[in-house]
């Protein structure tokens, strides 16, 4: 198509171009389009459009002096999604960490538009067992100059339970150009606007009525499962939950990430067989109408 062969995606982004059904995934706040790889190429097996786009102040790197706005991450995702809107008729929306409180609000302006919702660890508070307890004292600062001068250095594990990937996944970091020295720190303005992202969303969750699959760690180290259980209550669609024994955070690139990958592919199988149900349906129920109005 057309639309496919002129559109150039923000450089760093997974973009693979495939059929009408499509799956946009976001990534987790100071992380990259890479982190989604393994699920990007199993839904591309399957013919779909997959785009992980990278996302100004929310991919790491891209917002070393801290001053974009969860606003600016918003529209940059709601942008990726418009961009799939002109190649695909089913849009799957996933997320994963901070990325997923971006899915969530997007789900909740254009649920219309889309079929389904794959969260990935979501986060509405940073609260695992490997977070240091005086990061609740950040909830106190009211403005975002203040927020700037602090810095948060993401402990160890840094999410990922296998220490062989976790060590790949640090070197790979290191060995990127122009990048900031210490991988691991997070601005003070980042999380300000990250937090703030969450207050505004959190009311809006029991407007979310679409077909909704969970991840989470049992043992996250950086998102407490309480995070999944808040949103099985709230969500005003049907949830699934899976949780995972063997992994901690980032659980797209940890020891389970085949099991995720599997269980994520059955679950837009049953979504989009059932679009295609519906689909016929309505085809059906219009058909019907038209030869009984002949009729009369």
């Amino acid at each position: 198509m057309k639309n496919k062969e002129k559109f150039q995606a923000p450089r760093g982004s997974l973009y693979i171009p495939g059929g009408r059904s499509g799956v946009l995934l976001i990534h987790s706040l100071g992380g990259s389009p890479l982190e989604m790889k393994a699920v990007a190429h199993a839904m591309s097996r399957k013919g779909m459009t997959v785009y992980c786009p990278v996302v100004p102040g929310l991919t790491f790197g891209t917002d070393v002096s801290g001053l974009s706005t969860w606003q600016d991450w918003y529209k940059s995702v709601a942008e990726a999604f418009d961009h799939m809107r002109t190649v695909c008729d089913d849009i799957i929306i996933g997320g994963a960490s901070a990325g997923s409180i971006l899915a969530l609000r997007l789900a909740a302006y254009r649920q219309d538009q889309a079929c389904g919702l794959m969260l990935y660890a979501p986060t509405l508070a940073v609260n695992g067992w490997a977070i240091p307890k005086t990061i609740k004292l950040f909830h106190l600062v009211t403005d975002k100059w203040t927020a700037r001068l602090f810095k948060f250095r993401t402990p160890a594990p840094y999410g990922i339970k296998d220490e062989r990937v976790r060590n790949f996944a640090l070197e790979s970091l290191r060995g990127s150009d122009n990048l900031p020295a210490d991988i691991t720190e997070r601005g003070g303005g980042t999380v300000y606007e990250f937090l703030s992202l969450v207050r505004n969303v959190r009311p809006m969750l029991s407007l979310v009525k679409l077909h909704t699959l969970i991840f989470h760690p049992r043992h996250d180290d950086q998102s407490d499962i309480k995070n999944t259980m808040a949103l099985q209550r709230k969500l005003g669609g049907m949830v699934e939950v899976s949780v995972l024994d063997d992994s901690y955070h980032l659980v797209t690139l940890d020891r389970q990430r085949g099991y995720v990958v599997e269980r994520t592919s059955e679950f837009v199988d049953r979504l989009l067989a059932r679009r295609a149900d519906k689909v016929a349906m309505q085809k059906a129920a219009s058909t019907n109408s038209k030869q009984l109005g002949a009729a009369e």
